[in-house]
């Protein structure tokens, strides 16, 4: 689990140019199939120490995707709402498709 939460914050963090100095609290949420350990253990071994966290378990939903560690990060930015680059890494892709339908219109208009 580690691991997963140090990607997902490293990514979330570098595609949004997010320092640790911009981040004022971060939610970690885990789905009941994950038991080893709280996520926030990755937050801290990543090096944000001063960050307060808070954990929580995701409802058991039947059907839900398993195996799925959510982070819901507060932070100082100047981005706008619709600037801000959300991150769904190792399948989780299909919690939101409609981000991903977002990003190829916006991929079409440029051309």
């Amino acid at each position: 689990m580690r691991g997963a939460v140090i990607e997902l914050l490293e990514k979330t963090l570098q595609e949004n140019s997010l320092s640790s100095e911009d981040l004022i609290s971060i939610l970690l949420t885990a789905t009941p199939d994950l038991k080893c350990e709280f996520p926030a253990v990755g937050v801290r071994i990543f090096g944000l120490t001063d960050v307060p966290l808070i954990c929580a378990q995701e409802i058991d939903v039947a059907d839900a995707l398993p195996l799925t560690i959510r982070m819901l990060i507060h932070a100082e930015s100047e981005l706008s709402r619709a600037e801000i680059k959300h991150q769904y890494l190792r399948g989780a892709q299909v919690l939101r498709p409609d981000l991903e339908r977002s990003s190829a219109s916006e991929s079409d208009s440029a051309q």
